[in-house]
């Protein structure tokens, strides 16, 4: 049985971040010859016009931050050999997230190219590694996704569609990076918000703050009332 990976279960990685994990992953298995990649060969993959969806015109300064992000989170290091003229990046996604190379595979088409079907992953990952049929590709989603950290999920099919489609999960949770404090609606009060009912940071921090103070002194008062 595949150990569960090691990564905190709350670690999430934007477009940018798996966009590098994708390519590092992809150029390590197709061109062995050149890899570890040199700054500008990873900035050049990453806005690769084929095998991308979407095709991105990422900045050489936003791929280099993002490596120091993923560097800092443990998923990529920098090295630098004897003969080497310029530093270059490598991924550390097998021991990070304790995947063999079929579904290191996998997760590159996926970050690579967004939600496919198991026949789509089987077609582009050929380049990677062999899975003799689509039921051996499956069973290795199965088990991506069951994990106790899930690293894929099961989208279903879509309309017209004879294979049920399936994506990472190591992207930002839009749901849970969505503000705690409910916005007013106009005839609620002034707290100097805008005219649509979406606060500002800095206001919605001020309502979650005065909600606090307003908490605590009534906690304040029915201690005072039981003292009494």
């Amino acid at each position: 049985m595949v150990a569960a990976p090691r990564y905190p279960a709350r670690m999430a990685l934007t477009d940018i971040e798996l966009r590098v994990l994708g390519a590092l992953v992809e150029k390590e298995r197709t061109t062995p010859e050149a890899y570890p990649l040199s700054s500008q060969a990873l900035h050049t993959a990453c806005n690769q016009k084929t095998s991308r969806e979407p095709v991105t015109d990422y900045h050489l300064q936003d791929v280099l931050a993002a490596v120091q992000r993923l560097h800092d989170k443990g998923l990529v290091a920098t090295v630098q050999e004897v003969s080497d003229r310029v530093p270059k990046h490598r991924h550390k996604l097998a021991q990070a997230w304790s995947v063999d190379a079929r579904e290191l595979a996998v997760l590159s088409v996926l970050m690579l190219r967004g939600p496919q079907t198991p026949g789509e992953l089987r077609t582009r990952t050929e380049r990677y590694t062999t899975f003799p049929d689509i039921a051996s590709l499956e069973r290795v989603l199965i088990g991506l996704a069951e994990r106790r950290v899930p690293l894929v999920e099961n989208l279903g099919r879509g309309p017209g569609q004879s294979q049920d489609r399936w994506d990472h999960k190591l992207g930002l949770d839009e749901e849970r990076m969505q503000p705690r404090v409910r916005s007013r609606q106009p005839d609620e009060g002034h707290d100097g918000h805008a005219q649509d009912g979406h606060h500002s940071n800095g206001s919605a921090l001020a309502v979650l703050l005065r909600r606090v103070e307003d908490l605590e002194r009534r906690v304040a008062e029915l201690e005072a009332a039981a003292g009494g």
